[in-house]
């Protein structure tokens, strides 16, 4: 099978500094992939260095486009990394707000990446967007009301919809359910993992939580000080970690 994504020794330096360095794996097709490590462990400029937020000091990130083929996002133009952001590619924020657009209708945040990628019958759009707003469990009575007015689980909630409206392959998410109380942090895992199974999303997750990488990922990569430290399948690292850095991860939150 060929990869979706293909990451080659992708380096980020701040001065002397390593925000990562020499990290290379590749993506499956409806392969979910976590990403964890404390604080500071290079994990969210890995991520933001593949979804063409920062750009990285060396290394490819290579995408098998649908009419192309694979490239190099890296070396892409910015309007097609920009476009690809809109229809293949999606971006679920730590902080809703940083995905949202606060002052737009629920109805509208959805709307926008709809006509983003050309549609433009209003009674169309607005239809999908109920249609999605039903989906993340939200409901349509809320279609006209403004961001502002839901709770924080809502405005993520949303963020997906909006995000997962034009049928992306490919999903970064940072932190997802960072700053959610537990209850709600739990009914959004229910949804994302329902979500990525029935799309068949692939999908990179950074998150320090590893019950959230042992119900969502398929695969786990370790971070520490910007290098990767261990791989594997999600509940072989987690059961058996090899790495010294891993199993005081591990035995951190059992211990808690």
């Amino acid at each position: 099978m060929q990869s979706l994504l293909q990451v080659n020794n992708i380096q980020k330096m701040y001065g002397h500094r390593i925000g990562c360095t020499d990290v290379s794996f590749d993506l499956y097709p409806g392969e979910v992939m976590g990403i964890v490590g404390e604080s500071g462990s290079g994990k969210s400029t890995l991520l933001n260095c593949l979804a063409g937020h920062l750009e990285p000091d060396a290394g490819e990130v290579i995408f098998d486009t649908r009419d192309r083929g694979p490239v190099d996002t890296v070396t892409m133009s910015e309007p097609e990394r920009r476009m690809l952001s809109r229809t293949d590619w999606a971006f679920v924020h730590q902080h809703a707000r940083d995905g949202l657009r606060m002052s737009v209708s629920a109805g509208g945040n959805i709307g926008e990446r709809l006509m983003a990628v050309g549609d433009r019958h209003y009674g169309q759009i607005r239809d999908r967007a109920v249609d999605w707003l039903d989906r993340v469990e939200i409901e349509e009575s809320r279609v006209d009301d403004r961001p502002t007015a839901f709770s924080g689980g809502m405005q993520q909630r949303l963020q997906i919809a909006r995000n997962l409206v034009t049928g992306p392959r490919l999903v970064f998410m940072d932190e997802p359910t960072g700053g959610l109380d537990v209850s709600v942090q739990a009914r959004l895992l229910d949804l994302l993992r329902g979500l990525v199974r029935e799309m068949g999303l692939s999908a990179i997750i950074v998150t320090h939580d590893l019950a959230v990488v042992r119900l969502l990922a398929d695969r786990l990569m370790v971070m520490k000080s910007g290098h990767v430290v261990e791989t594997g399948l999600t509940d072989q690292v987690l059961d058996d970690p090899q790495h010294a850095y891993t199993q005081l991860l591990v035995s951190s939150v059992l211990q808690v």
